[in-house]
């Protein structure tokens, strides 16, 4: 195996210290970095990021590797180096490769797989290493779990994962980084995935790290996601939405109403949304000129029951006040078009303003997209709108399964910083409100801190805003009965598990009358 005499570790996949730590950027971004669509600009804009690079720049001889496992590769490295995100970057890796569509399966595979359990094979990595894995060097480090989860996860051939990591090292870092890869992956082929399953979890220092290290999940994340169930008085049900974020989402279609009309297999609740034919999309997304596009069922419910939450009088005016990318913008543009309802968008994010208004072009006539900041947007058009979407920047945790490796780069330190951002978009949202209108406050998060923290938080001290029951709502667009458990409010939260969707929050709030002048004095502060 690429000319190793031992199967001990060397020192040799620590590199560029002699203290054997690396000093390329490792895989785990702290912070929220673009995604406050429409509140505080960003630093950096994700989809920039991800579009700049898809893999390091590579030293050395070229070592034969099949094109599959070196787009999967070079995906990895992309978002260890750049913070960029996999679903940005791997169609694009996958069409300059040229792939054929099994090898654009694989490499999807491998790309999400080895993203979505990283940190279990960090722990089975540090044990075959003996060494903690933050110490070896990250070109190395990618390219050992991407081979660890072939030898654990797939029917790959253990000689082909391996020989084929090794060459993949061996041209990154050079000879000596890969005789090392060579023994680790040695020792981790020699047993089984329950064999590892087994010596890690006993590792453990708590039930919950044993439950992080089998579920692939950070142990904040299933604190979080335990007590979001036990809202519901369902608690038991976290090893299914655990499984749930570990699974392969199936691609759901949005047919937008007057423009298109949904195809089989239908989906059970939202009437616009169906299965992707045969799982590939982009021939059926081509050749509606836009008017069918992916989308998340739960985000289709979401925008739906903006729609729905009151009867619709022609003359009312709309807003997507956090509207990039422009998914939802667009449902909503083709259920306004069909009631004679001008909508308008909001997106601080230049970059994503414009991806707002791409969005946009499938739909006939015009939507003004602002670039404002979303947190003064309601003083500057004070009492004008009848229906407005908060789609408010959050942490992810209800798209684990489509971004995998968003688990690894959140933190509590970005609930605390993304709390506040929330709330004041919220606030503003509810000042643009006429009365009678309504606000979809939605998060594409389970977290009780964004979804019901904030709305209580905002809801504090205002006597002019009613609660709607979104439950009511969103049963009344269901196509077939839908099993939304209640934390006793009118409030919605979806699952992977039992929905088959994101995990996304929705909570409707009306405006009942004009808010009494200096009312919010003091929360302000």
């Amino acid at each position: 195996m690429s000319g190793e005499q031992s199967d001990r570790p060397g020192r040799a996949g620590r590199t560029g210290d002699p203290r054997g730590r690396s000093q390329g950027r490792r895989g785990s971004s702290q912070g929220q970095r673009g995604q406050s669509a429409s509140g505080a600009p960003q630093p950096r804009d994700a989809q920039q990021r991800g579009a700049q690079r898809t893999g390091p720049q590579r030293t050395g001889p070229q070592r034969t590797v099949q094109p599959a496992r070196r787009v999967a590769y070079d995906v990895l490295r992309a978002v260890s180096e750049s913070d960029a995100y996999a679903n940005l970057v791997l169609p694009p890796a996958i069409a300059e490769a040229r792939l054929n569509p099994q090898d654009a399966a694989l490499a999807t595979e491998l790309a999400y797989g080895t993203l979505r359990r990283r940190g279990t094979y960090d722990a089975i990595i540090s044990a075959a290493a003996d060494r903690p894995a933050e110490e070896i060097d990250p070109a190395v480090l990618d390219a050992l779990r991407l081979a660890t989860h072939q030898l654990l996860a797939t029917r790959v051939a253990s000689h082909a994962a391996v020989n084929e990591s090794v060459n993949l090292v061996a041209a990154a870092q050079g000879r000596g980084a890969s005789s090392f890869a060579n023994a680790v992956l040695r020792r981790i082929s020699r047993e089984t995935p329950g064999e590892w399953e087994q010596r890690i979890e006993d590792s453990a220092r708590s039930d919950d790290e044993r439950l992080a290290l089998r579920s692939a999940h950070p142990v904040w994340v299933i604190r979080a996601l335990r007590r979001a169930l036990a809202a519901e008085g369902r608690a038991d049900e976290l090893d299914d939405l655990l499984d749930a974020d570990n699974a392969s989402p199936e691609v759901t279609l949005v047919a937008l109403p007057g423009l298109a009309e949904p195809g089989e297999p239908r989906r059970p609740y939202a009437p616009t949304a169906y299965g992707s034919p045969g799982g590939d999309p982009h021939r059926v997304i081509s050749e509606s000129g836009g008017t069918v596009r992916v989308q998340d069922e739960g985000s289709q419910l979401v925008a739906l029951a903006l729609a729905e939450a009151a009867p619709i009088a022609a003359g009312e005016r709309w807003l997507d006040l956090c509207a990039g990318p422009g998914g939802k913008t667009a449902l909503l543009a083709s259920i306004a078009r069909e009631h004679d309802v001008t909508l308008e968008a909001n997106e601080v994010v230049p970059t994503r303003a414009r991806l707002v208004r791409n969005a946009l072009r499938a739909v006939p006539g015009d939507v003004v997209v602002h670039e404002e900041d979303g947190r003064s947007f309601g003083a500057s058009h004070s009492g004008v709108f009848d229906r407005i979407l908060v789609d408010a920047p959050c942490t992810g945790l209800g798209a684990l399964r489509r971004r995998p490796e968003a688990r690894w780069r959140k933190s509590p330190a970005d609930v605390a910083e993304l709390v506040p951002l929330q709330v004041e978009l919220l606030r503003s949202a509810l000042d643009a409100l006429a009365p009678g209108g309504i606000v979809a406050y939605a998060t594409c998060s389970p977290h009780l801190a964004e979804t019901t923290g904030v709305v209580q938080e905002v809801l504090r001290g205002r006597s002019d805003i009613t609660e709607l029951d979104a439950r009511a709502v969103v049963s009344g667009i269901s196509e077939s009965p839908i099993d939304l458990g209640t934390d006793g409010s009118g409030r919605v939260q979806l699952w992977p598990h039992r929905h088959g969707t994101d995990a996304m929050f929705l909570a409707l709030l009306q405006r009942t009358a004009t808010e009494p002048s200096g009312a919010n004095a003091e929360e302000g502060d």
